[in-house]
């Protein structure tokens, strides 16, 4: 095995996002195909999330062109593959109901494309699933996961107060019951602590559906949160923490940057503990966050540039190009993805973060929290 990073020693360095940004889109749909991609894994892998990623840039980049077709085509044609395979997805289902559910990521980007109310109104059907007791919290397979589903239809509904209003009701049957969970909020028996499983993942998907109702009824936990920080700025994985090992999205300091980021201002009180903290964090992801595994958004350089400034950020993504990436499998510096072509493992969110720095863009994770 490489080891788990290399040393951050290089000058600054940075690439044009936007040529970068058709190179990784020109890979994507070249070496992963539509039908070539297995179906399965919603918004996080699979052609969902190739799809989710080529819906959100077409509203930004409306002329691009990527091998003659415009990227609502691309996003058309990924959709189109799961939808070939939706007799065999099996739908939500208690402790299956977050981020990676297919028919849920598929209710949630058509009534939201197509403003579709009944397709809204199904997805909120669902909460059944989600509040069942037997479900966990976290955003990956939880009831985190589902709230952003509803913040995602929810914005193309600013103007339909029926719809609205059920979303948001939905929203506030789901936040009451993680709220009414026992603590602290375990998946597989284990109380996670990053973004992906843990408690700031939960924290950030509340705090974002309905910031002014649920802040203050999670302010004492976010602050238990922050005193968890090694003095390496890094987080543990779990509670109580063990070894200070993992540096990326989904577990450790980049993942809670990333959060804190994103909801600090709804904070005050704790807004200098944040701040320190984000400081904190960013010096531990600048010495050891260069990672080797294939750089994606949940545990790679990707989403590690997306928790700094925007120099580090350029630098750190400047290790994600193709040639790069094809130095460092060369040198075997580089363990491969198992999912080379996916939103949070793959082609597609390295796309996402030259986009980001390409329209300068607030430095979020698609599908996470940029809602």
């Amino acid at each position: 095995m490489p080891p788990r990073y290399f040393k951050n020693d290089a000058p600054l360095a940075s690439r044009d996002p936007n040529k970068q940004l058709i190179a990784s889109l020109t890979r994507l749909v070249t070496q992963s195909p539509p039908a070539e991609v297995r179906a399965g894994g919603g918004l996080y892998n699979g052609p969902i999330s190739i799809a989710y990623l080529f819906l959100v840039l077409q509203q930004l980049y409306s002329d691009l062109l990527i091998e003659g077709q415009l990227l609502g085509a691309w996003s058309a044609a990924y959709l189109a593959q799961a939808q070939e395979h939706i007799k065999s997805f099996p739908g939500p289902r208690v402790g299956k109901c977050g981020i990676m559910d297919d028919i849920l990521s598929l209710l949630a980007i058509g009534a939201a494309s197509a403003k579709d109310a009944d397709m809204a109104s199904e997805l909120c059907d669902y909460s059944a699933e989600v509040l069942d007791p037997q479900s966990e919290n976290e955003w990956l397979y939880g009831r985190a996961g589902y709230l952003y589903f509803l913040r995602l239809v929810k914005a193309s509904f600013v103007d339909d107060d029926k719809v609205t209003r059920m979303l948001d009701d939905t929203a506030s049957d789901v936040i009451d019951a993680i709220l009414e969970s026992p603590r602290p909020w375990k998946w597989h028996g284990k109380a996670y602590v990053g973004a992906v499983h843990g408690a700031i993942g939960i924290i950030t998907q509340i705090v974002l559906t309905n910031p002014k109702r649920y802040a203050p009824q999670v302010e004492a936990e976010l602050a238990v949160l922050l005193s968890y920080q090694y003095e390496s700025g890094n987080w543990p994985n779990s509670i109580p923490p063990g070894k200070d090992r993992l540096v990326q999205v989904c577990h450790g300091a980049p993942g809670v940057v990333i959060c804190l980021h994103s909801i600090k201002h709804h904070f005050p009180n704790l807004r200098d503990k944040i701040d320190h903290a984000i400081h904190k964090g960013r010096e531990c992801i600048l010495e050891r966050g260069l990672l080797t595994k294939e750089p994606c958004l949940c545990h790679g350089i990707s989403g590690n540039a997306l928790a700094l400034e925007n120099r580090e950020c350029e630098h750190f993504l400047s290790f994600t190009t193709g040639h790069e990436m094809k130095s460092m499998e060369k040198d075997g510096l580089m363990e491969p993805s198992d999912s080379p072509e996916s939103l949070w493992c793959g082609e597609a969110g390295r796309a996402w973060t030259w986009a980001v720095m390409d329209k300068e863009l607030p430095k979020r994770l698609l599908g996470f929290n940029d809602l």
